[in-house]
């Protein structure tokens, strides 16, 4: 890295070039597959999460301080302005962690898109075409910026989600929006003048609320942008920027490789109500129970082979609190062992003090691998000297996206219908399964507001 920054590599221009291009005319059918999924998955968080405390507080704190009503908040189906409902939606669709991820960018790339947008697009009357090009923009930003940044961006300590995510929020309001490319540029300077995220604020509030500011900040770049508010519009690359500043390893050619397919394809979605550096351990323990018969008894001790960067980021030793217990290795996978519920009731504050989940859990022994990423071995010691092992590979999208749906599905209903009954719930999945073209946004917000089902 030189005292001159990267001026020659005109990064954030070539990214802005590629991402405004996008089209929804001409976005492969799966793609906009996988975006509707997103959509669909968002949702679901979104009505569950706005029922937990942090969104609670956050909700209180909007209505408090007022504004112009331009917006909805899910789940509540009150009325705020569009950055109070970007950061509202944006936090609580990541306040279970339940939400999807995407290893090109190491964070959920869809939380804090998708609170912007939404917000945006329902002030604005735009159609599922303008909502969904508009968030497969945003997709691609993030995970091309976050090709050029990774590993050292994550790191060094910086939660991706509410730094990159700021810049996709940017993008994807700059998309629908329609701005100029200068426009475009100016809202990537704004942004990157917002983003922040510590990775120490994992377990804490703070970690969803990184979502909501990234949701919020995009969406005010592109706003003031379009306004004519300047700033450095090589902002990534230039001197004391954000690659000089926030990574140790910075490979713009990364960024701009010729890929197949666009990053939206690429997205991985959670079953399990955990941080997912938690899942392949989760899976690693439910399969061989399901094949061998294991009973939580039947254990002497498990030894968990994780990718080495799980250590730093969901390794608490002894969780103290439900949200701890997501970014806990060990506790999840003596949940997994010991019961058949890893959804989001599953976690609790008095879950993690349980005697026999405690004491599952002292039994779990980490290392982190020193070879490149291959999955998580999950080695169970048992009782009758047996030892039998399993490893888990996340990292690879579904193929299968009549698969995906019906999962998705499944897990939608689970966390949406009781926040707005199985009714409306099921018109949710209806409407976002066939979301295209013309089809207003407006209609799908009106199905996040929970009085309706009094009124059915």
């Amino acid at each position: 890295m030189t005292e001159r920054g990267f001026p020659d590599v005109a990064l954030t221009a070539q990214l802005v070039r590629f991402c405004r291009e996008i089209d929804y005319r001409t976005v492969p059918p799966d793609a906009l597959t996988v975006a509707r999924q997103c959509l669909l998955d968002w949702v679901g968080v979104t009505l569950a999460g706005s029922r937990e405390p942090l969104a609670a507080i956050l909700r209180a704190e909007v209505l408090d301080e007022g504004g112009r009503p331009r917006a909805t908040l899910l789940g509540s189906g009150d009325r705020v302005s569009l950055q109070q409902a970007a950061l509202v939606n944006g936090a609580a669709s990541h306040a279970l962690d339940y939400d999807d991820v995407h290893l090109a960018m190491s964070g959920h790339p869809t939380v804090p898109i998708m609170a912007a947008l939404l917000a945006l697009a329902e002030e604005r009357n735009a159609s599922a075409s303008q909502l969904l090009a508009a968030f497969i923009a945003g997709v691609e930003m993030e995970c091309r910026i976050g090709a050029a940044v990774m590993p050292g961006h994550y790191t060094t300590g910086f939660h991706a989600t509410g730094t990159l995510g700021t810049f996709a929020a940017a993008a994807a309001c700059a998309h629908l929006l329609g701005l100029d490319e200068a426009q475009w540029l100016n809202a990537m300077g704004i942004a990157g003048a917002q983003a922040a995220g510590l990775k120490a604020m994992f377990g804490t509030m703070c970690k969803p609320f990184h979502a909501g500011k990234a949701a919020a900040n995009g969406l005010l770049a592109a706003q003031l942008a379009a306004r004519g508010f300047d700033s450095n519009g090589a902002v990534l690359e230039t001197f004391q920027g954000f690659a000089a500043t926030q990574t140790t390893t910075f490979h713009p050619e990364r960024a701009l490789e010729p890929r197949e397919g666009l990053a939206v394809r690429d997205v991985l979605f959670k079953y399990h109500a955990a941080c997912y550096g938690t899942h392949e351990t989760i899976e690693g323990v439910l399969r061989l129970k399901a094949r061998l018969g294991i009973r939580a008894a039947d254990v002497e001790g498990i030894q968990l082979e994780v990718p080495a960067g799980n250590l730093a980021m969901c390794n608490i030793e002894a969780p103290a609190t439900a949200l701890e217990g997501k970014f806990s290795m060990r506790f999840t996978a003596a949940l997994a062992l010991a019961r058949d519920d890893t959804s989001e009731a599953a976690f609790t504050d008095a879950s993690v003090h349980e005697p026999d989940l405690m004491d599952l859990r002292d039994r779990v022994r980490v290392a982190g691998s020193a070879a490149p990423r291959t999955g998580t071995q999950v080695t169970l010691s048992l009782s009758d000297g047996r030892v039998v092992q399993e490893r888990v590979n996340l990292d690879v999208p579904e193929t299968d996206l009549d698969r995906q749906w019906e999962r998705l599905k499944g897990k939608f209903s689970g966390l949406a219908s009781p926040c707005v009954g199985t009714s409306q719930a099921t018109e949710l999945v209806e409407l976002i399964e066939s979301f295209d073209g013309t089809t207003a946004v407006r209609d799908l917000v009106r199905l996040t507001a929970p009085a309706l089902v009094g009124a059915r």
